[in-house]
């Protein structure tokens, strides 16, 4: 049987709302996904649908096309469903979908990305994922890569005449990242060498190595006219934080929420680091700058930390600690059945964050959930030991409870269990980092590691998160510079040179990304107060009542129970 064109997939759904209209929804969506899979690979293999892994979806101008007619045909489809005819969970649903579709459109043709960002272009991730995820047998898992890694010199091709106007930052970072690549490759190879399959591949694989090559050499043609401004500016700012965040406030007031949390953090800091000067300074009469006192005490106690050789393994021990504390302080219910790897950050994937969760998509949650970390070894001695204070006893393990638990690690877990695809497939990044900041206050309210150094070390990490997001609309809307950047991190926020460095770093890569911690956090901490002011609020069934939502936007979730209460 003839495949059907992936366009006319989208503009048949235009022929649904009858069905939908009659509470068949769920029929609606089911369609959608598998059109969407046939259309983005990539995307199907992210969500655990491997079905369509030898294929390698082109940065094509054709492709684009492609994708635009089927998003403006799914969200008429959509939009075109009758409020009164759904459920709330339903309509949270379509409202969700309607978002996705409305934001990948803008992306496509406002943002355009794919144009000046050249590390928007990196096949290594699925490859990686199909080749380690036990979906089939290893024989059909090389199989299926042999077939994608024959279309890597076209995916190069069409990625070269992509690009137009790129940012140098973004260029490096692609360049950075191309080793990596290589290095998904050489894994590949080392299966099939297993499997019998190696001579077969070993064409291919040079030819793949070549595109590799060849897209290395484009970009560092690239690099002396790459002068593409990399800040948004105000416009696309706010748009982007529209899409993306999904709040209730603008950027604009985000930004503003965040100042004045900004102050009372540090009031509450200046307080504790005053109460601590004696035992951790002496006798020494404290300095009257707030920034000058706090800063003293913060750096005095981050002397105490682990060595770099130990700082993955650290990390691994610290998890079943955690989980022992969720357990007995009867915070959540935690699912022994989800496996939690801690690993190296895998190296395409450098570059970035420090440290970060990859986690299964709901088609295969009993897959094994990441924990990447990145190793200190090629750092400098004074840059590792930079790393290590800033890390330190105390912001290690309020790290290991941002990423793992009970943070993204055990959110993600719940999200997959969610009845709805949608609320699991199409989270907002907002409530996942949200939830991660909300899960550290838990925890220190709970009295994980009670003493006056880890509530002030709490204070400093919280103010890490506030910070984001001063920092990103600072320097991507009021344009501040690189000075004033690092004297907000290291001086006003008590991050270590290093540390600011590369959040310096991160905002010139990422946009509106950096908000959604304090955004996602302040809007579930005002819900949580909100219903504990009700009769018969339990904290526990609050987390799980909240988590069960998958990861829709907060203020969708705080909507529905808000109603439900």
């Amino acid at each position: 049987m003839r495949r059907r064109d992936l366009a006319a997939l989208g503009l048949a759904a235009l022929g649904l709302p009858a069905r939908a209209a009659r509470g068949e929804l769920g029929a609606l969506v089911e369609e959608f996904l598998e059109a969407l899979w046939r259309l983005d690979p990539d995307a199907a293999v992210a969500a655990g649908r491997f079905d369509q892994s030898q294929r390698l979806t082109l940065p094509s101008a054709a492709e684009r096309a492609r994708r635009r007619q089927f998003l403006q045909s799914w969200l008429k489809a959509f939009q075109g469903l009758a409020a009164d005819k759904l459920s709330p969970t339903e309509r949270m649903d379509r409202d969700m979908l309607a978002a996705k579709l409305q934001s990948d459109l803008w992306r496509l043709d406002v943002l355009r990305e794919w144009a000046w960002n050249p590390s928007e272009h990196n096949p290594a991730g699925p490859i990686d994922q199909i080749l380690n995820t036990d979906w089939d047998s290893v024989q059909q898992r090389v199989k299926a890569l042999h077939q994608r890694i024959r279309q890597l010199p076209a995916f190069y091709a069409a990625a070269r005449a992509s690009l137009a106007g790129v940012t140098r930052e973004h260029t490096e970072l692609a360049l950075q990242q191309a080793p990596g690549v290589l290095s998904v490759l050489e894994d590949l190879e080392s299966h099939a060498q297993q499997q019998g399959l190696g001579a077969l591949m070993q064409p291919d694989l040079a030819k793949a190595r070549n595109a590799v090559a060849g897209w290395q050499a484009h970009l560092q043609k690239q690099l002396p006219t790459a002068k593409r401004p990399w800040r948004l500016g105000a416009a696309l700012y706010e748009t982007k934080f529209a899409h993306d965040i999904q709040s209730a406030r603008t950027a604009r007031q985000t930004f503003d929420a965040a100042l004045a949390r900004r102050e009372e953090v540090l009031a509450s800091m200046q307080a504790q680091a005053l109460a601590l000067w004696p035992t951790v300074i002496g006798s020494e009469v404290a300095p009257l700058d707030r920034f000058v006192m706090i800063g003293r005490v913060i750096a005095k106690l981050s002397e105490r930390h682990v060595t770099r050789e130990k700082f993955v393994d650290e990390i691994r021990a610290q998890i079943p600690q955690l989980e022992a504390w969720v357990r007995a302080k009867d915070l959540l219910t935690l699912d022994p059945a989800k496996p939690l790897a801690v690993r190296e950050t895998p190296a395409y994937q450098r570059g970035v964050a420090g440290a970060s969760i990859e986690a299964p998509g709901p088609y295969r949650p009993q897959d094994r959930t990441y924990y990447n970390v990145t190793p200190l070894d090629e750092l400098s001695p004074a840059d590792a030991e930079s790393t290590l204070r800033e890390y330190n006893h105390w912001i290690l393990q309020i790290l290991n409870i941002h990423e793992a638990i009970p943070g993204h690690y055990t959110q993600l877990v719940y999200a997959n269990k969610a009845p709805s695809k949608v609320k699991a497939l199409f989270g907002s990044g907002s409530m996942i980092e949200g939830w991660a900041v909300y899960g550290e206050r838990v925890m220190i309210e709970s009295g994980y590691e009670a003493s006056p150094e880890m509530t002030l070390m709490w204070g400093k990490w919280h103010l890490r998160s506030v910070t984001n997001t001063i920092l990103d609309y600072s320097v991507h809307v009021l344009g501040m510079g690189e000075k004033d950047a690092l004297d907000l991190l290291v001086r006003q926020a008590f991050q270590t040179e290093r540390e600011a460095k590369e959040k310096w770093r991160r905002v010139q890569l990422t946009s509106v990304q950096l908000t959604s911690y304090f955004s996602g956090y302040s809007e579930i901490f005002a819900l949580r107060e909100r219903l504990q002011a009700r009769p018969g609020f339990g904290l526990k069934a609050f987390h799980e009542k909240f988590l069960s939502y998958g990861s829709a936007p907060v203020r969708l979730i705080a909507a529905e129970m808000g109603m439900q209460q």
